[in-house]
């Protein structure tokens, strides 16, 4: 069975976020989606909130597993088996540092391949810290994350308490 991680810290998941992960569930046996701590950012949600708001934007997707890690990215690979990572790339800035990545997660783990995936071209200006601060302002981002989780991401962001319910 083949086994696809795509990372990522999802701070919030996007719908060009859910479009690779539709598309790598094309592709693979078994996906897991793993909400991963990255030290060069101060999230805006917690790994909780983020695992909760993909699990309810994944839930109809046959194969897509969520989970979390606080670790390297290749050492989840070996525990997981998995052979390959799939990454989402908007612009030719993204390539450069997601090249150097897979060098070096192959390095440490020379099992795994990464495949990158080039964004839809409706979703090549998205990415969570636009939709962040849009959403800062109080303004509609129902376009540009799953339905399920746009009231939650608006609510936090404007100083609410969020719900972690279903639908």
């Amino acid at each position: 069975m083949s086994l696809a991680i795509c990372p990522g810290s999802f701070d919030p998941l996007t719908l060009g976020h859910l479009d690779i992960i539709s598309r790598a569930a094309n592709m693979f046996d078994h996906v897991v989606v793993v909400v991963m701590a990255n030290s060069g950012k101060n999230p805006a949600f917690t790994v909780q909130e983020r695992y909760a708001f993909i699990q309810r934007s994944v839930c109809d997707l046959p194969g897509v597993e969520v989970d979390t890690y606080d670790g390297l990215l290749a050492d989840y690979c070996a525990l997981r088996d998995a052979t390959a990572v799939v990454r989402g790339l908007r612009v030719m800035s993204d390539f450069e540092y997601e090249f150097q990545m897979a060098l070096t997660n192959n390095s440490l783990h020379a099992k795994t391949e990464t495949i990158f995936l080039p964004a839809n071209r409706e979703y090549m200006f998205l990415s969570s810290s636009v939709v962040r601060e849009i959403a800062r302002y109080g303004r509609d981002i129902s376009t540009f994350v799953p339905r399920a989780i746009a009231a939650d991401i608006q609510a936090k962001l404007c100083g609410k308490e969020i719900k972690h319910e279903c639908g």
